[in-house]
């Protein structure tokens, strides 16, 4: 029951149980165990409730993991609604920064609140996720820098994610076919470390 999850037990059990070192692996029990507890707040997100959680900062951090990180994790491999909530999670990040909400935040948490911009497929969005985590993430980023820039770089090549295509029913390109049998998103990522060690 949504009514049932209130913005604090989404942040003990995403920012203590899970943590860092569990916030980017694929780990079927922990996405099994997202969809059991958090999937009736997320519904609820998607059809305009929750919107209590948007009046104060820790709510709204809240809110952005329900939409732009659970959502991954709850319809991992080809399924379209994970990035169903994307357009919210985006709107409700930008709102949220201009209030100066992400920097009541301490990091590593801060960085939910640049996320959605990491996975909008609009470049404007990307640059100004780089510029976000190298002004207010400077001592904690340095990951998350570099996956900012790898990500604009997608969008640069592509102007959208070319590994979305099968959740969303697009055709690959014959470019991103070729990118996908390089390594994708992977070869970018080492593309830029070894830029960066250059």
């Amino acid at each position: 029951n949504a009514t049932m999850v209130g913005p604090e037990q989404v942040l003990e059990f995403w920012l203590d149980k899970i943590g860092p070192a569990g916030w980017y692996g694929a780990d079927d029990a922990v996405d099994a165990e997202i969809r059991e507890k958090f999937m009736p707040v997320w519904d609820a997100a998607g059809s305009g409730g929750l919107s209590m959680w948007l009046t104060y900062p820790s709510g709204a951090l809240a809110y952005l993991i329900v939409t732009d990180q659970f959502s991954r994790n709850m319809f991992r491999n080809n399924d379209g609604r994970a990035f169903a909530l994307d357009p919210i999670a985006l709107a409700v990040a930008k709102s949220a920064i201009c209030k100066g909400w992400d920097m009541k935040i301490d990091p590593p948490a801060r960085q939910f609140f640049y996320l959605p911009m990491m996975h909008s497929e609009n470049l404007c969005d990307q640059e100004r996720c780089v510029r976000l985590m190298v002004e207010r993430m400077p001592q904690n980023g340095a990951d998350n820098l570099l996956h900012a820039q790898a990500h604009r770089e997608v969008i640069r090549q592509f102007g959208r994610f070319p590994y979305r295509n099968a959740a969303l029913s697009r055709l690959d390109t014959r470019s991103e076919t070729d990118y996908a049998r390089a390594g994708g998103y992977g070869h970018t990522v080492r593309q830029l470390q070894s830029k960066k060690a250059a």
